[in-house]
C-alpha cells in the first residue's frame, strides 16, 4: 500500500485530483438543486413526481453510464459517431491509470466527473411535460435518449469523434448538453399536448430560490472543472460563469419589470440559469468582456423566447426549451463569434477574430444537433406509446400526479 502511495504521489497531481474531485461533486448537486428548481415551480400536487425524475436518474443513469455509457462515450471509434464497449463495467480500466488527456488525474475521476454530466442532462427535459408522463414510460425513455443521443454526441463532441474531427468547440455542454436537451424538451411537448389541468404557477417561490442558489453553485463545477485541471483557463471559466449569469439575472428582470410593472423573482432566477445555460460552451474560450454580452444576450433573447412560447400557447410548463434549448443553440453561436486564442490557444478564433469558418462549423453542428434530438424524442415517445402508456390520464392529473402515480403527498 505505501509503495503504492509513492506511485500514485509521483504519477498524479493531488491539487488538480483534488479540484475534480470537488468539481465532480458539485456538478452531482446540481441535480437535486434541479429537482428543487423544478420542484417549486409546480403545482403542490405534482411536486414530488418531478423531484423523482430528477432523483432516479441519479440512480438510473449512473447505473447506465458505468454499464456501456462511458465505453460509448470516449472508447474508441476515432473520427465516428460512437465509441466501442471495449471499457464497459470499467473493463479494462485500472484505478491507477491516469487520464491521458492531460495525464495529472486519475481515469476513474474523468470516468465520475462526465458521469455527473449524464445524470443531469435527461433530468433537464423533465420540466417540459410536467404532470403528463408515467413513471414506467419515463424510465424507459431516459435509458434509450441517452444511448442514442447523448452518448454520440458526448462521443462526437469530447470522445475524439466527428464533429471533435472537425473542429468543433464545446467547453462544458452547449450542444452536448442543454441544445440536445431542450430540442427533445420541446419535442415532447409537441408529442404530449398541453397539460389538461393547468396549475395556477409556482407553489413554492422559495424552493425555487434554493434550486437556483444549488445549480449556480453546481456551476462552478460544470464550467471550471471542464477545463479538467487548474490553470489560468480553469480562472477564466469560473469568472465568466459567474458574470454571465449575473448579467442575464438582471437583463430579464429589468426587461420583465418594464413590461409587466413589477420587479419578480422568479424571473430573476430564471434568468440566472438562462445565463448560466448559455455561457457554457464559450466559458473557457472567450475573455470577460465576451461573458458579459453572452450574459445580457442570454437574458434577452430566452426572455424573448419564452414570451413568444407563451404566445403560441406551448405548454412547455417550465421553459426547458426557451432557457436551454435556446441558451444553449445561442451560447454556441456566439461561441463562434468571440472565440479567441488570445485567451485560450486550444481554442479557435471567431468570426470576430478573424474566423468565419469557426463560426459555420458552430452553428452547423448545434443546428444538426437540435433537429437530431427533436426528431429522435418525438419518434421514440411515439414508438413507446405503442407498447406503454406514456401520457397520464385526465383522472391522474385531476387527483394530482403524486398520489395517483406514486401514492405520496409533498404536503399533508
Amino acid at each position: 500500500m505505501g509503495g503504492n502511495g509513492v506511485v500514485l504521489a509521483l504519477e498524479f497531481s493531488s491539487g488538480d485530483t483534488g479540484f475534480m474531485l470537488l468539481s465532480t461533486s458539485l456538478v452531482m448537486l446540481m441535480t437535486p438543486g434541479l429537482a428543487f428548481f423544478y420542484g417549486g415551480l409546480v403545482g403542490r400536487k405534482s411536486v414530488l413526481t418531478i423531484m423523482m425524475q430528477s432523483f432516479v436518474s441519479m440512480g438510473v443513469s449512473t447505473i447506465l453510464w458505468y454499464a456501456v455509457g462511458y465505453s460509448l462515450s470516449f472508447s474508441g471509434g476515432e473520427g465516428g459517431v460512437i465509441g466501442n464497449l471495449d471499457n464497459s463495467f470499467l473493463s479494462g480500466i485500472s484505478v491507477t491509470d491516469p487520464f491521458l488527456g492531460n495525464g495529472k488525474i486519475p481515469l476513474l475521476v474523468f470516468f465520475v466527473y462526465q458521469m455527473m454530466f449524464a445524470v443531469i442532462t435527461p433530468a433537464l427535459i423533465t420540466g417540459a411535460f410536467t404532470n403528463r408522463v408515467r413513471f414506467s414510460p419515463y424510465l424507459i425513455f431516459i435509458v434509450f435518449w441517452q444511448l442514442f443521443v447523448y452518448y454520440p454526441f458526448v462521443h462526437m463532441v469530447w470522445g475524439g469523434g466527428l464533429l471533435a474531427e472537425w473542429g468543433v468547440l464545446d467547453f462544458a455542454g452547449g450542444i452536448v448538453v442543454h441544445a440536445t436537451a431542450g430540442m427533445a424538451a420541446l419535442a415532447s411537448v409537441f408529442y404530449l399536448g398541453p397539460r389538461r389541468i393547468r396549475e395556477r404557477g409556482p407553489h413554492s417561490i422559495p424552493l425555487v430560490a434554493l434550486g437556483t442558489g444549488l445549480l449556480w453553485f453546481g456551476w462552478y463545477g460544470f464550467n471550471a472543472g471542464s477545463e479538467l485541471k487548474v490553470d489560468v483557463i480553469t480562472a477564466l471559466a469560473f469568472v465568466n460563469t459567474e458574470l454571465a449569469a449575473s448579467f442575464a439575472a438582471i437583463t430579464w428582470l429589468v426587461i420583465e419589470w418594464r413590461r409587466t410593472g413589477k420587479p419578480r423573482f422568479v424571473g430573476l432566477l430564471t434568468g440566472a440559469v438562462a445565463g448560466l445555460a448559455t455561457i457554457t460552451p464559450a466559458a473557457g474560450f472567450v475573455n470577460p468582456g465576451a461573458a458579459v454580452i453572452i450574459g445580457i444576450f442570454a437574458g434577452t433573447i430566452c426572455y424573448g423566447a419564452v414570451a413568444w412560447k407563451d404566445h403560441r400557447e406551448w405548454d412547455d410548463a417550465l421553459d426547458v426549451w426557451g432557457v436551454h434549448g435556446v441558451g444553449g443553440f445561442l451560447g454556441v453561436t456566439m461561441l463562434g463569434l468571440f472565440a479567441t486564442t488570445g485567451v485560450n490557444p486550444g481554442g479557435a478564433d471567431g468570426l470576430f477574430y478573424g474566423d468565419a469558418s469557426f463560426l459555420f462549423k458552430e452553428v452547423v453542428a448545434v443546428g444538426a444537433a437540435s433537429i437530431y434530438a427533436f426528431s429522435f424524442t418525438y419518434g421514440m415517445l411515439a414508438v413507446l406509446n405503442r407498447f406503454l402508456k406514456v401520457a397520464t390520464t385526465e383522472a391522474e392529473e385531476m387527483e394530482g400526479v403524486d398520489e395517483a402515480l406514486h401514492g405520496e403527498a409533498a404536503y399533508l
